[in-house]
C-alpha cells in the first residue's frame, strides 16, 4: 500500500476522460480480489474480494427480505469495514441509504428513522446495550433489524447474509446517501437527491478526485479520520472505492496516531476538518518531525471556517498538498488548491467538475449583486440534480432562484470569480445595524495558545440589539476569569475592530460538537452560568 512518489497534474487529469472500464468497486473486486480494499480500525485488512463478497452477498438478502429500489435503509454504526459493505450494498441494490449519527439521544434518532421511512437499520455491536435496546423499540416501521457482531433483538449480519450468493453483482450503483442535514439548530431535516444512473454516476462521483490529480489504481491511499456518519467522509470513501484505492479507517480520532497512520500506510489522500489542524500543530515540534508525510497528495478540508494563520501553517508544514472545498449536503461547490489560497487567503475557490457550474451572490430579492458585495451565496449544481427537503417542500422551494440553490451562507465573489465566505446568514450578529460574523472571531480567538476550542453566538442587548458572546474552552491546567477574560480581549483587540470583540465570554468544560467538529449552537443556547464580563 506504499503510494507512489509523484502523481499526475489536475490538467492531465482533466484530460484524462474516464471510460466505462476504469472504476467501480465491484470492477475491481472482480478483478484483483486480493488486493487491499479496507484497514479496519483495528488494523485487519480487507481484501477487495472479500469485502466485495459481503457487499454482492448483502445487497441479495436486502432484495430478497423485499426491500426495492428507492426505498430507505439506514446504518448507525462506529467506522468499520462492514459499515462501508452495507453502505455499498444499499447504494448497489437502489437503495437510499441514510448515515445515523450514533451520538444522538433516542428520541433524535427515532425521528429520523420515522421522517426517513427506513425499513431496515444496520447497527454495531460496539453502541451498547442501551443505546441497542432504545433502537429496538424505537420505530415499529423498522422491519429489519441487523447487527455487526451480536444484539439482542438484532439478526446477525453474518447470519442474515449467509444464504445468498457472493457472485460479482451485475449491476451500477444507482441508490444513493440520503443524508440529514445536523441538528444544530433545530430538528434535522433529510437531503433526498434523485436515484443515480448507473455508471454514469460514478463518473460524476469521481470527476473530483481526477481534478486532483487523483486517477483510478495510481498508487493511492485514502485515509478516513473522521466519522462515516457525515457526508464528506462517506463519500470520500466511496470515491476511493471505486477508483481502487485502498481505504483506511479510523475510529477514534487523535493527533499523533494521525500521523504514525500517515507514515505507516503511505497515506496520499483525506478529509479534515479545522479544528484536526489546530489539533496537529499544537503537537510538539519534535512529536511533529517524527513522522514522514511526504506520502501526502491531497488533503482536504471543509466543514466549517479555517483561520488563515492555521492554513499557512499547515501548508508549511504539509506543502501544496492542502486543498479547501467548500458546498452542503444540498449540493457541491467550490475548490481552491494551496497555491491559488496564498495568493487570495481566505477563498474557497471557484467551481470545479463534480461540483458547482456557477456561482452567483444575490439579495434577498434575487437581484444578483456584482463582485465585492456580500450576500446569500448561490450555486448552480454541475450535475444539474435537484435535491429535496423530504417531506418539506415549502422549505425546498425556499431555497431556490431557478436552477440556483442556497443554504443560507453569506459571501462575496472577487472580480475573477473566487468566492470567500463570511458566515451563515442565520449566525450573523446584527449590532448596532452592523453585521458581524462569528466565524471571523472564532478564527481569531481560537489562534490563542490556551484556547482549546470556542464558539461565538449572538445574545440580545437592550441598547445595540445583539452582540457578540463568546464561549471558550482552555487547554487543560489553564482558568477562566477576569484575568483569562482581558488577555483574550488583548489578543483579539490586535486582530479584530473594537466593534466585534465579544461583550462577555462563558467559560465551558466542552464546546459542543460532534466528533466531526460540527458545532451544536443550539446546546450553547440554554442558559448557563459561569460568564465574565469584559
Amino acid at each position: 500500500m506504499a503510494a507512489r512518489a509523484s502523481s499526475p497534474s489536475p490538467a492531465q487529469a482533466r484530460r484524462d476522460e474516464p471510460d466505462d472500464a476504469d472504476i467501480g468497486f465491484l470492477r475491481f473486486a472482480a478483478r484483483d480480489p486480493h488486493e487491499v480494499a479496507v484497514v479496519d480500525p483495528t488494523g485487519r485488512p480487507w481484501s477487495r474480494g472479500e469485502l466485495g463478497a459481503l457487499v454482492a452477498r448483502l445487497a441479495r438478502a436486502f432484495r430478497a427480505a423485499g426491500l426495492a429500489p428507492r426505498e430507505t435503509i439506514a446504518i448507525a454504526a462506529p467506522n468499520c469495514a462492514e459499515y462501508l459493505a452495507a453502505y455499498l450494498a444499499g447504494v448497489y441494490a437502489g437503495l437510499f441509504v441514510v448515515p445515523v449519527n450514533w451520538h444522538l439521544a433516542p428520541n433524535e434518532t427515532e425521528h429520523i428513522l420515522t421522517d426517513s421511512g427506513a425499513r431496515a437499520v444496520v447497527v454495531h455491536e460496539r453502541l451498547g446495550e442501551h443505546k441497542l435496546a432504545s433502537l429496538v423499540s424505537c420505530n415499529e416501521r423498522v422491519e429489519l433489524r441487523l447487527c455487526i457482531g451480536r444484539a439482542a433483538g438484532f439478526v446477525p449480519l453474518d447470519a442474515f447474509v449467509a444464504p445468498y450468493s457472493s457472485a460479482a453483482l451485475e449491476a451500477s450503483p444507482t441508490g444513493r446517501m440520503m443524508a440529514y442535514t445536523s441538528a444544530t439548530t433545530g430538528r434535522p431535516k433529510a437531503v433526498r437527491l434523485p436515484p443515480r444512473d448507473g455508471h454514469r454516476a460514478l463518473v460524476r462521483i469521481t470527476a473530483g478526485n481526477r481534478f486532483l490529480g487523483i486517477l483510478p489504481e495510481d498508487g493511492n491511499v485514502h485515509l478516513c479520520a473522521s466519522m462515516l456518519y457525515h457526508p464528506a467522509p462517506l463519500v470520500g470513501c466511496e470515491m476511493a472505492l471505486h477508483m481502487g484505492h485502498p481505504v483506511v479507517l479510523v475510529d477514534v480520532w487523535d493527533s499523533e496516531p494521525l500521523l504514525q497512520l500517515i507514515e505507516r500506510y503511505g497515506v496520499t489522500t483525506t478529509f479534515m476538518v479545522p479544528a484536526m489542524f489546530v489539533r496537529l500543530l499544537k503537537l510538539r515540534e519534535a512529536v511533529r518531525r517524527r513522522y514522514r508525510v511526504a506520502s501526502l497528495r491531497a488533503v482536504v478540508h471543509g466543514g466549517a471556517p479555517c483561520p488563515p494563520e492555521i492554513k499557512r501553517a499547515m501548508i508549511e508544514w504539509w506543502g501544496p498538498v492542502v486543498w479547501e472545498a467548500y458546498g452542503a449536503t444540498e449540493t457541491p461547490g467550490t475548490v481552491v488548491s494551496a497555491v491559488e489560497w496564498l495568493r487570495r487567503p481566505g477563498t474557497v475557490g471557484r467551481p470545479y467538475p463534480g461540483g458547482a457550474e456557477a456561482v452567483k451572490i444575490m439579495d434577498e430579492s434575487g437581484r444578483e449583486l456584482p463582485p465585492g458585495e456580500v450576500g446569500l451565496v448561490y450555486l448552480r449544481p454541475r450535475s444539474g440534480e435537484r435535491f429535496e427537503y423530504l417531506g418539506d417542500p415549502e422549505k425546498t422551494r425556499a431555497c431556490y432562484r431557478g436552477d440556483f440553490v442556497t443554504v443560507g451562507d453569506l459571501g462575496y465573489l472577487d472580480e475573477e470569480g473566487y468566492l470567500f465566505l463570511c458566515d451563515r446568514r442565520t449566525d450573523v450578529i446584527i449590532s448596532s445595524g452592523m453585521n458581524i460574523y462569528p466565524a471571523e472571531i472564532e478564527m481569531a480567538l481560537v489562534q490563542h495558545p490556551l484556547v482549546r476550542d470556542c464558539a461565538v453566538l449572538g445574545e440580545p442587548h437592550a441598547l445595540l440589539g445583539e452582540v457578540p458572546k463568546a464561549y471558550v474552552q482552555l487547554e487543560a491546567g489553564a482558568a477562566g476569569g477576569p484575568a483569562m477574560t482581558a488577555e483574550l480581549l488583548r489578543f483579539l483587540g490586535e486582530r479584530l475592530a473594537a466593534m466585534k470583540l465579544p461583550k462577555r465570554f462563558e467559560y465551558v468544560e466542552r464546546v459542543p460538537r460532534d466528533p466531526n467538529g460540527k458545532l451544536y449552537r443550539r446546546l450553547l443556547r440554554k442558559p448557563r452560568d459561569g460568564s465574565v464580563a469584559p
